[in-house]
């Protein structure tokens, strides 16, 4: 058998139910408190295992590794090595030092504040009627996409030539696909369906200006060189039917609710921040060292909420952005401000409910 203990072997809720089925007696040793031997997989130098051990690792090491089993001998065997390690750490009285008694502390308050938020939304539930209040509000936020192509090059009077040979009736797509130094150029200069705020604001106000079918008589400029746009069609955007989307509703609901506790709890506190803030330290850039461009990678991380049950009540959201260079390229359609935009409401609740629960 394979005795190496296996990952996560101290995870906390299994200790919680060792900690309820054992007790300690005066002399410092482990003693039998609830489990019995009908009960249990094992015994240690006369201290039980229980079988509630064994499913809540088992149930807890599935969870954390996406549905992967282990063998019950070698989960047995990790109870085992748990129990000699935790009953040799006893004998040497290390649960009586300051170091083990702060970490301790902070274990209890960070599975306390885990136990509040679950307690608070499983009393507060979310109704369907406030799923469908939310959804209104926010379909009504649907707004209007555009769909274009355009012809991107590097001077006015390239432009100005451009417009000149679509006025003689030259074909908007061939131009395109022969004379715009943008990466859509090889497909028409086709940048599919958008909305005003996915553009840099020149290109957009241009686009919303034109009727349909119609391009640019004159050149539009932006930070990427010079366009001649065809606006191809106006649509509004439909919002998707309520019941698909209703439990993607829930959370965001989860997290307003739990961050007016968390307010109504700190407006009723006296807190004083006693951290003294950094200084803050200019950072002069360059012309010669200025980038020609930032662009804002988005990354959306969740970090599920759970019960005692097993069942994922919540969810956190963390935003990380990450900036990097673009030199010399074309990027029109800004997708890191769609991104940004969809995490606005959940970014701020987030990083206040991870603080909270990591404390």
């Amino acid at each position: 058998m394979n005795k190496k203990l296996i990952p996560l072997i101290l995870l906390s809720s299994t200790l919680l139910v060792a900690c309820n089925e054992e007790k300690t007696n005066d002399n410092g040793n482990s003693a039998v408190a609830t489990v019995s031997k009908e009960d249990a997989v094992a015994v240690v130098n006369g201290i039980y295992i229980s079988k509630a051990s064994l499913d809540t690792l088992d149930a807890e090491l599935a969870q954390r590794s996406q549905g992967q089993s282990f063998p019950k001998e070698q989960l047995v065997e990790e109870l085992v090595q748990r129990e000699l390690l935790v009953q040799d750490a006893t004998q040497k009285k290390l649960d009586q030092t300051p170091e083990f008694t702060e970490r301790l502390e902070t274990i209890r308050k960070s599975l306390l504040s885990q136990v509040a938020v679950q307690n608070y939304l499983k009393s507060n539930t979310i109704t369907d009627a406030e799923l469908e209040a939310e959804y209104k509000k926010n379909a009504g936020k649907a707004g209007t996409e555009y769909k274009a192509r355009h012809i991107l090059v590097k001077t006015e009077d390239e432009a100005k030539q451009i417009i000149v040979e679509l006025n003689k009736g030259a074909d908007f797509v061939e131009l395109a696909k022969t004379k715009s130094t943008g990466p859509s150029g090889p497909q028409g200069g086709d940048l599919g369906w958008f909305t005003a705020d996915q553009m840099v604001g020149p290109f957009s106000e241009a686009t919303i200006a034109l009727e349909d079918g119609k391009y640019t008589t004159e050149s539009v400029q932006t930070k990427f060189g010079w366009h001649i746009i065809l606006k191809e069609g106006t649509r509004e955007q439909t919002p998707p039917p309520f019941e698909s989307v209703k439990e993607q509703i829930r959370p965001a609901l989860q997290r307003q609710k739990m961050q007016a506790f968390l307010d109504s709890l700190r407006s009723q506190a006296k807190v004083e921040i006693l951290l003294a803030k950094p200084a803050e330290q200019e950072i002069v850039v360059t012309p010669e060292a200025a980038p020609t461009e930032i662009i804002e990678v988005i990354e959306e991380k969740t970090m599920e909420i759970v019960s005692d049950d097993g069942e994922a009540i919540a969810e956190v959201v963390e935003i990380e952005v990450t900036k990097v260079t673009a030199e010399g390229s074309e990027v029109v359609a800004d997708e890191s401000k769609k991104a940004t935009e969809k995490a606005t409401e959940a970014s701020d609740a987030a990083t206040k409910a991870v603080d909270t629960l990591t404390q």
